[in-house]
């Protein structure tokens, strides 16, 4: 994916753009001389915790533009739009924890029957997205993990995300996609 040093220099970017919307309501330009290889088109995820309990995440799943504009995007509506909370106030910034995910291509796990999905998705490792007609959930690898998950739960969360049933990851109409994310706090 990408190096470590990009990665923390992502992270820095998304902490310089929510602080620079706070102070002008602008969006900040690309800065010059950001490592090349983040002029890559790849998903990304901002996630803004406040005291261990989210406060924000918003992301591409897929690549829309390069990873360092991605990043700027997604970092703002993570702190401004997200849908389930307030706007971001100057005095909550100081007590974030800030953390960027790239993504991979999602890939749809083909499965002679729904229950072989078990067998096919890592706790720790996968993130996943389920799509039913035109609902959509996404979770990422680590949503898993901190919850104590199950894959069978993993699945059913996915499902609720996209606001379906928890069992229809069962339903063969419904597709199950699997990424992994490279995470940097």
């Amino acid at each position: 994916m990408i190096t470590e040093r990009s990665g923390r220099y992502l992270l820095n970017i998304a902490k310089e753009a929510i602080l620079t919307y706070l102070e002008t309501n602008e969006m900040m330009e690309i800065p010059e001389g950001f490592p090349i290889e983040l002029e890559e088109e790849l998903g990304v995820f901002v996630t803004l915790n406040k005291r261990n309990q989210l406060r924000g995440c918003i992301g591409y799943p897929q690549p829309v533009k390069s990873l360092i504009e991605s990043t700027i995007d997604v970092a703002i509506s993570a702190a401004f739009n997200d849908p389930r909370f307030p706007p971001l106030t100057r005095e909550e910034y100081n007590e974030l924890d800030f953390e960027v995910t790239i993504l991979t291509k999602p890939e749809l796990i083909e499965v002679a029957h729904p229950k072989q999905y078990l067998d096919n998705i890592k706790i720790g490792e996968d993130g996943l997205i389920i799509q039913k007609g035109y609902a959509k959930g996404l979770l990422l690898p680590q949503v898993a993990t901190e919850n104590e998950f199950t894959v069978e739960e993993f699945l059913e969360h996915t499902c609720m995300k996209a606001g379906i049933s928890a069992d229809s990851w069962l339903d063969e109409s419904c597709d199950v996609y699997k990424f992994q994310g490279q995470i940097f706090k």
